[in-house]
């Protein structure tokens, strides 16, 4: 992550973000937009301070270090400012040889201001905006190297942080019946885990679940090739869930949280689970497996029905989940099924916040229904045309959640971006991250 540091008074050597709440001569009069002038460059507030640091860094990332002057304006503005700035400017180059020519090469920021509350503010921001890119490298990462035992090694800066991390393996998963996630895995020669992910805190825990598939050919209702190399992006809800650990323990929350992963290779083998088949799953179901390639609803149903055992206050799952969701919403917003509408709301609202949007979608009895077994107690979906249905995702994850207060985000489309945006260079995005972490520091956390 950059290095930001908050300061009194501007270098004289350094080039400046300055922003501007009315446009001025030197730029364009667009709610959106930014100038270059010189070494100054003058971006208008527009939509948000986010969007705004982000414009006014881009002409800017092949700089060392930057300035941005946030004189004048109140410690949220100057701390969204450095945010959007930080996010706009990652980028993924672990594993390049040879330098691109247009690499960002900023390493710090100044972030020049007057009111006294902005190093407070950052600090907790800034834990949301590193836990945010741990979660994009984490989903930028290659297959062979993320394999499931790959992703547990990675989470040695949250163990480092403070997040109890608890690695249940395959035999141990056998024993307790973990039926869904062994079936997924099983294709695959490396083996399926489940990851729990626990930060101390006052209260019951709020449960994050996520789908980590570290790889997705389809299983034996395989994919077609074209753009299936996107598919090592299919554990980034179980990356968001492990970012949001990651930002409640770097701002010190006070709120008990956990985090459940199962983690799997979705692989064709002679192990491979296979259409026909019929699974019992953790909580002592059946389900009867329609199309291997609707395998993360399998994986989360044993997450979640773990997740129950553990009495949450609550229940988000995180996932990219359907084909569907994406030609209902597009990569512009995620989809939210719920059971709770209090949670919903605020899902909806922290989202908003933080620039990473849901929308709220039907959870109908008929959906449920649609998947009625002749053989077991729940078919996973409804056929194996290769685009199974939100909808009926959704209903099939309500069966393993109980009364718990729930909500499903099918992250879908949203979850990495083919082109670069005002807010995000091309690739991942961490989906999902900063929307958990605002969502248990305004609803969860005590405040007296």
């Amino acid at each position: 992550m950059l290095t930001v540091r908050v300061a009194a008074a501007l270098d004289a050597s350094l080039p400046v973000i300055r922003p501007v709440s009315t446009p001025t001569e030197h730029f364009d009069a667009a709610p959106d937009s930014a100038a270059l002038v010189g070494d100054v460059v003058f971006t208008t507030l527009g939509k948000d301070a986010e969007s705004a640091g982000a414009l006014g860094v881009m002409p800017l990332l092949r700089r060392a270090r930057v300035a941005i002057d946030a004189r004048g304006f109140p410690a949220g503005v100057a701390a969204g400012l450095a945010a959007g700035a930080c996010l706009r400017a990652w980028s993924y180059e672990h594993l390049r040889t040879r330098a691109r020519e247009d690499a960002p090469l900023l390493e710090a920021i100044d972030l020049v201001c007057d009111d006294a509350h902005t190093s407070q503010v950052w600090a907790a921001t800034s834990a949301g905006v590193e836990a945010a890119m741990f979660a994009r490298d984490l989903v930028a990462e290659p297959s062979n190297t993320l394999t499931p035992a790959g992703f547990v090694e990675r989470l040695g800066v949250l163990a480092a942080a403070g997040v109890a991390v608890e690695v249940i393996e395959a035999d141990a998963l056998r024993a307790r019946g973990f039926g869904g996630l062994l079936a997924v895995g099983g294709g695959s020669v490396h083996a399926p885990l489940l990851v729990v992910l626990r930060w101390a805190g006052e209260g019951a825990p709020v449960a994050f679940v996520g789908k980590g598939i570290t790889f997705d050919t389809g299983g034996i209702s395989i994919k077609p090739a074209d753009r299936m190399w996107e598919m090592r992006a299919d554990m980034a809800g179980a990356a968001a869930c492990a970012g949001a650990m990651l930002a409640l323990a770097r701002r010190g929350s006070t709120a008990a949280a956990m985090a459940v992963l199962p983690l799997a290779e979705n692989a064709t083998g002679a192990a491979s689970y296979r259409p026909g088949d019929v699974l019992r799953m953790f909580d002592g179901s059946t389900v009867a497996v329609v199309d291997t390639d609707a395998e993360g609803r399998l994986v989360l149903a044993d997450a979640l029905a773990y997740a129950v055992t553990q009495r949450p206050r609550a229940i988000i799952d995180l996932a990219t989940l359907t084909g569907s969701i994406v030609a209902a919403l597009g990569h512009h917003m995620a989809g939210a099924f719920g059971t709770n509408a209090a949670l919903l709301a605020a899902a909806q609202a922290a989202g908003e916040a933080v620039g990473e949007r849901v929308w709220p979608m039907p959870l109908a009895e008929a959906y449920r229904r649609a998947l009625d077994s002749d053989i077991a107690d729940i078919r996973h979906c409804v056929d194996g045309s290769g685009h199974p249905d939100a909808c009926q995702a959704a209903a099939f994850l309500r069966e393993f959640v109980g009364e718990i207060p729930w909500l499903h985000l099918d992250i879908a489309g949203v979850e990495s971006h083919a082109e670069a945006s005002e807010r995000h260079a091309a690739g991942p995005t961490g989906f999902g991250v900063r929307l958990l972490d605002r969502l248990v520091g305004e609803h969860y956390e005590s405040h007296g």
